[in-house]
């Protein structure tokens, strides 16, 4: 993996990104062999999803964000940039909650405002990923042989497990409301290709602006903690809800473990 962690930072969350978009498109590819998934196994892939975003969002988020320099007091930066963050996603919802249109391409509402509000909410997901390499980069370049730049990859590797159960959630209810599979599994594809652009974009401007940087991590926190309780919670706790908090314990264990180990 040397050669991998040698690139910038950009070129390292290009890499991140098309990996976390091709679990998306895997995910969304099963509406080919089924109408419906299982739903328990989708309970706990769900629930690890969402202990896998949260330890990643302070393993690899907060907790840098904290270290790094700022020209405001750490806590002030952390805690407004959280807020931020989290603010921005339940704007957003309630933006598309609210709306009064219509989306015959889609489905019916309910359909197409889950698909646009997963769309939406990849798009912070994707810069915390950029950040993240870009808070690597910076921590290598102050500290080398240090484990700083692991953390945009592990976390990388938490947004592209729970893409896969994604892309089923956004596939299989177009699925159910009569879209030909074909069909569904373009919208789907699609909602997790807004990562790439977002992952390489959070990586250049936090590498360019270097005041940027902690602000950045504790936005990319809160919204992705912000995306857990208002996603990911809900539909898996909707089922087994003792399969769903074992799923997240153990995604949370399993990113805390590999966090620690490897950061």
């Amino acid at each position: 993996m040397q050669w991998f962690f040698a690139l910038d930072a950009w070129l390292q969350a290009l890499l991140a990104s098309l990996v976390m978009y091709a679990m998306t498109t895997l995910g969304a590819a099963c509406v080919f062999f089924s109408r419906r998934p299982n739903a328990n196994v989708l309970t706990v892939l769900l629930g690890a999803s969402a202990g896998i975003m949260i330890a990643a969002s302070f393993f690899s988020l907060l907790l840098p964000a904290i270290e790094a320099e700022s020209t405001l007091p750490t806590y002030l930066t952390v805690t407004l940039g959280f807020f931020l963050g989290g603010a921005f996603l339940v704007a957003s919802d309630a933006l598309l909650s609210h709306t009064q249109h219509t989306f015959r391409a889609i489905g019916d509402k309910r359909t197409a405002l889950l698909y646009f509000a997963v769309t939406l909410h990849n798009i912070p997901e994707g810069m915390a990923v950029g950040v993240a390499f870009a808070a690597g980069a910076a921590g290598e370049s102050l500290s080398p042989g240090g484990g700083a730049a692991v953390a945009g990859l592990l976390l990388a590797l938490g947004i592209a497990v729970q893409n896969f159960p994604e892309g089923m959630c956004v596939a299989f209810p177009m699925r159910a409301k009569g879209m030909s599979p074909l069909r569904s599994f373009l919208f789907a594809q699609g909602s997790g290709a807004v990562e790439v652009p977002a992952c390489v974009l959070g990586a250049l401007a936090a590498s360019a602006i270097g005041a940027l940087l902690p602000w950045a991590l504790a936005f990319s926190a809160g919204a992705m903690i912000a995306v857990v309780c208002s996603e990911l919670i809900p539909e898996c706790f909707s089922g087994n809800k003792t399969l769903a908090t074992a799923g997240v314990v153990v995604g949370f264990c399993l990113m805390m473990a590999l966090d620690v180990a490897l950061g």
